[in-house]
């Protein structure tokens, strides 16, 4: 299979959130998963579950030649070996790391497990800003809408961008 382009979404909020996401990186790395592209680090609100710490997330461009089924069942692995437990949790709740395919090449796909583009991306703050930084002129590929049209609809959203050392944080507009 060729090489496709793939866009990620990493998060952690639970025991040392950065390190979390490099070892997801790493991880990622070891498995094929050859990262081109890291954004910065953003420190965001939780969203959906309010009662639980802030989250540290990035976007990754990626390229692999797994197929989108199976790059979701290796972020899976990818996240029950670095210790995310999913049973009895609630979906959306405290993480040790999160990863989810936002975009798999310009596909569109469908099944009982996975859905790309991710159906809310467009609507996450977290998402949005760290995925144009590293990507400004993306396109959702079911629309064919650029989506930095999208980030004017979250900007309540609380959202800051960290440099590379974790310091100087500064609320996004």
């Amino acid at each position: 299979m060729p090489l496709r382009q793939v866009y990620l979404s990493l998060g952690s909020n639970l025991g040392d959130r950065r390190q979390n996401l490099a070892n997801a990186l790493d991880a990622l790395e070891a498995e094929g998963v050859h990262v081109r592209s890291c954004s910065s680090v953003y420190e965001t609100e939780p969203q959906d579950v309010t009662d639980q710490p802030w989250f540290l997330n990035m976007a990754v461009q990626c390229e692999t030649s797994v197929p989108a089924p199976q790059l979701l069942a290796l972020t899976q692995e990818v996240e029950r070996r670095l210790g995310r437990v999913r049973e009895g949790k609630p979906p959306r709740g405290p993480r040790l790391i999160d990863i989810d395919i936002l975009l798999f090449g310009d596909a569109q796909i469908a099944t009982g497990e996975l859905v790309i583009p991710h159906p809310r991306m467009r609507e996450r703050r977290f998402v949005l800003d760290p995925l144009l930084e590293i990507a400004p002129d993306l396109r959702d590929p079911s629309t064919n809408e650029p989506l930095r049209q999208y980030l004017a609809r979250v900007r309540e959203q609380k959202v800051k961008r960290l440099d590379p050392l974790g310091r100087a944080p500064a609320e996004l507009p």
